[in-house]
């Protein structure tokens, strides 16, 4: 009997989107082009694993890193194509996280 396998593009999908921080970074910048500054105040991570993170979805074609020769250099992150398709999925996190997750501080009773 055959064993099903997992899609090889579907499994490589999960990787790039499960890593650490990843999904965070994309929803970020789905607001538009960001310095590093921007991104590094958005979310409670070090400067050194924003920086790999980056690297890591500039290698996959999510991120395009921009430098412009001005003084001192400015550098901005902003998604590419392959980035920006990825913003329905994140909205539909965004609301499912709406519906069925709960955080500890808003929980919520019903005194009817």
């Amino acid at each position: 009997m055959n064993t099903p396998t997992m899609c090889p593009r579907f499994e490589k999908a999960m990787s790039i989107l499960g890593q650490r921080w990843s999904g965070l970074i994309i929803y970020q910048l789905l607001n538009g082009p960001q310095r590093f500054c921007t991104v590094e105040a958005a979310m409670p991570i070090s400067a050194r694993v924003l920086s790999e993170r980056l690297k890591d979805l500039e290698q996959e074609g999510i991120v395009l890193r921009q430098v412009y020769p001005e003084t001192p250099v400015r550098i901005e992150y902003s998604l590419t194509e392959k980035g920006l398709a990825l913003a329905p999925l994140m909205k539909e996190i965004e609301k499912w996280g709406q519906d069925w997750i709960e955080i500890e501080n808003e929980k919520v009773t019903n005194n009817d």
